[in-house]
């Protein structure tokens, strides 16, 4: 399931990545305190998320027992950005997705520009 959904971002997917949900989904933003729930909210998120991510690859994969983490690289405008998903799953499907982003000034342009689609 977890390279289901790496295959799904690298297509850019989102139906596909999120099919692969529960529909309770639980999504950490890099950028918001309160989480999102439900795959209506996650297919929101990720369609922004492609916009504003550019030149997007995933670098690396770590895998353990209760999850899976997938690094990536992309750009958010003029900033280099350096992130990981962080996925949990169970029963087939997968459950809670993480996103955690670096540096700082990359997060701050990806909260701007993400809230101008989202809203």
């Amino acid at each position: 399931m977890y390279s289901d959904f790496q295959a799904a971002v690298e297509a850019k997917d989102v139906d596909a990545a999120v099919a692969l949900f529960t529909p309770d989904v639980v999504f950490h933003s890099p950028v918001v305190h309160k989480p999102y729930v439900g795959r209506e909210a996650l297919h929101a998120i990720l369609s922004a998320v492609m916009v504003v991510f550019e030149d997007f690859r995933y670098t690396a994969a770590y895998e353990g027992p209760t999850g899976h983490v997938l690094e990536f690289a992309c750009r958010v405008g003029d900033r280099e950005c350096h992130g990981v998903d962080i996925l949990h799953g169970s029963g087939g499907q997968l459950t809670e997705l993480t996103v955690l982003v670096r540096p700082y000034s990359a997060a701050t342009l990806l909260r701007e520009r993400m809230a101008a689609l989202l809203t």
